[in-house]
């Protein structure tokens, strides 16, 4: 079982280190459906795990490039902390059914969201991203 969750950090920590994702977004099912995590401990875990190698791996990189704004990240990360902590007392209370329903819906709105932006929908005169 070890090596599988091993296997799965891996694979995970490669596409964010390639998309520029939160880990979670793949790490939270594949532990509630590929381990049998519930989603209270997949959600806990997945913050716990990420820590370290996202500031430290891959952000190592994106500043050798050239390709960090530091008071835009401090900004964001005291935002980032606080939102946290307050979007953690939240889910906690709610039922874990609806939690990994919530997170669905989120996944799927996400992907609406970046379709049309990677299939040349997007109207015309918006900002390339």
């Amino acid at each position: 079982m070890w090596i599988d969750i091993m296997v799965l950090g891996l694979g995970v920590g490669i596409l964010v280190g390639l998309m520029g994702i939160g880990g979670g977004i793949v790490l939270v099912p594949a532990m509630v459906y590929l381990l049998g995590m519930d989603q209270h401990l997949a959600q806990g875990t997945s913050l716990f795990l990420q820590l370290p190698p996202i500031g430290a791996g891959a952000l190592y990189h994106y500043w050798k490039e050239g390709h960090v704004n530091w008071r835009a990240g401090v900004a964001c990360a005291t935002g980032f902390l606080v939102g946290g902590y307050f979007g953690s007392v939240i889910a906690i209370r709610i039922p874990s059914k609806h939690l990994r329903g919530m997170f669905g819906v989120f996944l799927m709105v996400s992907a609406v969201m970046l379709w049309p932006r990677s299939s040349g929908l997007e109207t015309v005169g918006k900002a390339n991203g």
